[in-house]
Formats: C-alpha cells, structure tokens, sequence
C-alpha cells in the first residue's frame, strides 16, 4: 500500500487564520487561529497582519508537535493576485513578491501563499497555491464592456465553486471536464460561474448580479452616479455601501439571512418581499448565464451558506428548474478543497503552474523588487 501523502493546508480569514493536515484526502488535524480585532485594527494593509498571524501559527505548530519535514506539501488558499488562472501554482519568491507588493487588492487570503512560501523556506517542503480568489479562466473577448477602459473582471467564488462542480460531475459518473454547470455561490456576496470544459467560462460577480446578505449587487449605473456625486458620500463610503452595507444590512440592518427568515416567521411582509427579490434575482443572474453554451446545462448547483436556507433555495429552484435539475449543496469546504488539489498534484492529474506575471514596465522580478525596496527606504 501507497504511503499516504501528508498536505498542510492554510486559509487565513478576516477573524482566523485556519490550518489542517490531511493524510491524502482524510482530515487528521484541524485549528482556527482567532485574531483579535484589537491587534489588526491598525492595520490598514492585509501584509501588516503578517507578524500577528506567523506568531500564531508558530505556536499551533510547537503545541501540536507538528514536524513540517514530514510534510509532502503546503497548499495554501490563493490570494487577489494578478494574472492567474484556476489550478495549481508554486509559490516561490516572485509570488511572494507580488502578494507583498502589487497584490490586486488587500484581500487577507493573499498572506497564506507568504505564510507558506516562509514556512516552505524553513522546511524544505514545496508549497503551491490552488484556485485563487482572483483566478480568471475566461476568454479574451469575455472581458469587454461598453467602455474600452472598463475591463470585465471574470471569476467566481473559485475554490468552492470549483470543488462542488467536480462533486456533482462524480455523482453523474463524468469528468467535471465534460460537464456543463452554472454554480451559484451564495454567501454574504454572490457570485455565479458557468462551467464549461474545466474552465469557468463567463460569470457574474458580487457587484454584477443578485443583492446578497452584505452586497448592493448590480444597481443601475445611473442611480449610484447620482449617489457618488450627491455630496452625501465620500468614495470609501461608496465603496463600503455597495459592498459591506448593502443588500439585507441595509434594508434590515442584519448580515445573517437567519435574522430576516426570523422577521419572515414572524409575519413581517417587507422581509418577506426583499427576501424573496433576493431569490428572484438569483434565479434571474442563473437564466442570464444559462445561455453561455445554448441552453446546454447539466446541472444548477446551489452553495455556500446562504444555500442552507430551504425556503430561498427552494424559491430560486421554482423558478430556474426549467433549465436543468438543481442540486443544493450547502456550506464551503475550502481547506477540503485546497487538500484535494494538493493531492492531485502529488498524483501527477495535475501540474503546478509556474507564476511569471509582472506589472507593466518591469521586464525582470530583479528590477520590480529593487524599485519597491527603494520605495521602502524612502
């Protein structure tokens, strides 16, 4: 019998930083770090928290006598990092440099692939990325818009999103490669792809389809050009409307579906309404994105945790079933999902990419990094 290959996974959060081994697929070691709000509050950089959260991990991996060299891989969540596509890449010291310098946003996921990359210098164990947050699989011309200096952004909730659509593609006895889903991720933004060929090919994002829990979702452009210029708001303010105070927290005040089901039990009729507009225009994004292959769709996959919510989910398949069967999946299984790649990989099913993006200007990664040194000593 195989010796079984033994991968650390990492996903760090906006609360936690989350850490499991796993022996092939198996799940023998779990912990969530928690990090109080009050050491990261000034901390207005996510490579800020780095310090803090390192501490923490140094500490779970001496009390659980955790020996890395053992280890056959690290596998960390990917964090908002440019020009990358879904899969497997290695991290080495031009995806750390990018993480720390030119990430695509200060999304905190982007410190696993620096907390593994030191880790891996330490241990001598190779240390990947899988299915970045900012992984983009579309074709060119899937990122026009009506303006040629507004490029689409075209990705998904990817790692889940991903995970599940192989789930329903074993059930179905296929290769996720020769299925055809739209996978609805429902969470405090909801985000929906088409799967087609391995690839999500077109999606909607957080800001171009449904409201959700915290997300405004797509809003005519007029209506919020009025907004940004009525001298009510100031541009984080904007930001933090559409994207943090919008959806159910502005109209109820609450960013847990449970709280509005509860006014919905308890017979308040506005509840009733927004929450199921919220389903309606999920069924809505789902009928746009169905005709990216035809009509051609095997499955609709509903998931993430708004999905536990029977009475939302059971709207929005009233309405789109028409289209193909829907299968709810509830939940995220994220540090499964990066274990799985990592397995994969270790089979040889999948190659791990080598990362070479470089922001314009820059011909070497030499060069990049001593102008960001420079920047530094200034």
């Amino acid at each position: 019998m195989a010796e079984k290959k033994r991968i650390l996974t990492i996903n760090p959060g906006s609360t936690s930083t989350k850490l499991a081994l796993f022996e092939d697929e198996t799940e023998v070691l779990k912990q969530e770090l928690v990090i109080r709000a009050e050491d990261i509050a000034d901390c207005t950089r996510m490579i800020q928290q780095l310090d803090i959260r390192m501490a923490s991990i140094r500490d779970f991996i001496r009390g659980a006598e955790l020996d890395l060299s053992t280890l056959d891989l690290i596998v960390a969540r990917g964090g908002s990092i440019h020009g990358v596509h879904s899969g497997a890449y290695v991290i080495d010291a031009h995806v750390d440099a990018m993480l720390r310098y030119r990430p695509r946003s200060q999304h905190v996921s982007s410190l696993a692939a620096i907390i593994a990359y030191q880790l891996s210098r330490e241990s001598g164990v190779p240390a990947i990325f899988y299915d970045a947050p900012s992984a983009d699989d579309a074709d060119e011309i899937m990122h026009y818009t009506g303006l040629p200096e507004c490029r689409r952004f075209v990705t998904s909730h990817c790692l889940n999103s991903k995970m599940v659509a192989r789930q329903v593609a074993k059930s179905l006895g296929k290769a996720y490669e020769e299925c055809n889903f739209i996978v609805a991720h429902l969470g405090g933004g909801i985000t929906m792809a088409f799967h087609s060929g391995g690839r999500m090919v077109d999606t909607l994002l957080d800001d171009a389809g449904p409201m959700s829990p915290q997300r405004a979702g797509r809003i005519p452009v007029t209506d919020v050009i009025e907004l940004c210029y009525s001298g009510q708001y100031t541009k984080a303010e904007m930001a933090n409307k559409m994207r943090g105070r919008g959806g159910l927290v502005a109209w109820f005040g609450v960013n847990d579906a449970r709280d509005v089901e509860a006014l919905i039990d308890a017979g308040d009729q506005k509840a009733r309404d927004v929450f199921w507009y919220m389903a309606y225009q999920i069924a809505k994004g789902i009928g746009e994105l169905s005709v990216v292959q035809s009509g051609r769709l095997d499955r609709i996959i509903l998931t993430g945790g708004l999905a536990w919510s029977k009475r939302l989910t059971n709207w929005v398949t009233e309405q789109v079933e028409f289209l193909a069967p829907v299968v709810v999946i509830p939940g995220e299984r994220e540090m499964l999902a990066l274990a799985q790649g990592g397995a994969r990989v270790l089979r040889g099913e999948e190659r791990a990419n080598r990362y070479t993006w470089l922001p314009p200007g820059y011909d070497t990664l030499e060069a990049f990094l001593a102008d960001c040194r420079k920047t530094e000593e200034e």
